[in-house]
């Protein structure tokens, strides 16, 4: 078991690791070693209310079956991409874990109205001060 935060943790099985080749430039070793990383985990295992934000979070990177694919090919051994793919993982199921604060909706003050009122009154007698002045 992964521990996400005190409430959420997942099981190591709902995440499947697959290796292939990085791109870009690297030497004589590029068309060798299978140094970047891809992580797919499965969101279903998560509690509902979990699962909406993270879909939220994950946006694009979440297949139509609630599939999660994270890519890590930032280094160069298969060792640093794994972690960074976990540390992904982690960081965003643990954003997804902690729920939104509920707004507590507030009163306009009744001085703060009547403040707004007095002045769109002031500014429409001033431009109704700007009208033309009659004929000369």
């Amino acid at each position: 078991m992964i521990r996400v935060s005190p409430t959420l943790s997942i099981d190591e099985a709902s995440i499947v690791w697959r290796f292939i080749r990085s791109p870009g430039p690297g030497g004589q070793n590029v068309n060798k070693v299978a140094s970047a990383c891809e992580l797919r985990f499965d969101s279903r295992v998560l509690p509902r209310d979990i699962r909406t934000r993270f879909a939220t979070l994950a946006g694009r990177r979440l297949a139509n079956d609630g599939t999660l694919v994270i890519q890590a090919r930032r280094f160069r051994t298969q060792e640093r991409n794994r972690a960074d793919a976990l540390e992904r993982l982690i960081a965003l199921l643990a954003a997804a874990a902690v729920p939104p604060e509920t707004r507590i909706d507030t009163r306009v003050p009744r001085a703060q109205r009547r403040r707004r009122l007095e002045s769109k009154r002031h500014r429409s007698t001033i431009k109704k001060g700007r009208g033309s002045g009659g004929e000369e």
